[in-house]
């Protein structure tokens, strides 16, 4: 579960390289105990996705690689390495945005739950049960069957809020 000091840590200060350092281990550690393959281009789009706490489009990854990295790598490359990530539960995507961002509890499988800042387009990822349980069960009174769940919530974050 996010914590109020963990939301307020990425408004602040923090040792944001140790935040993708982590990502990228936990991704490592995953995929091996999984027995998929973490190749250098996943791991380098899941860094891309980790080097800011904002949602990143699948183009912004194919700009950045080719800035940085020279790779010149086709969209349906991209998009394979996403999906690869997605499915290992290492981001999430939001559809508002059409955007992926870093799943910061990659180790147990969750559904989606985000508060996202119109402004600056920050995403704070939450993990609380009583919202799943909350959709799980008024679903279930209507007999519906929720095959995919992802909570979008958009509003002003505290700093653009203060800046305003």
């Amino acid at each position: 579960m996010t914590s109020p000091d963990s939301i307020k840590e990425l408004h602040h200060p923090h040792d944001h390289s140790q935040c993708v350092t982590e990502a990228l281990d936990a991704a490592e550690y995953l995929c091996a105990r999984e027995g998929v393959r973490f190749t250098a281009l996943r791991k380098r789009v899941l860094e891309l996705v980790w080097q800011s706490h904002k949602p990143l489009g699948a183009y912004d990854v194919l700009d950045t690689l080719a800035r940085e990295d020279g790779r010149r790598a086709a969209p349906p490359t991209v998009y394979r390495a996403l999906d690869f990530l997605l499915e290992q539960g290492l981001v999430h995507r939001i559809a508002s945005l059409n955007a992926f961002i870093g799943c910061s509890h990659p180790e147990h499988r969750h559904q989606g739950q985000f508060l996202i800042c119109r402004n600056c387009r920050i995403a704070i990822e939450l993990d609380h049960p009583s919202i799943h349980n909350a959709i799980a069960g008024s679903a279930k009174s209507i007999d519906f069957e929720v095959e995919s769940e992802t909570v979008e919530i958009t509003g002003l974050c505290a700093q653009c809020k203060a800046a305003a």
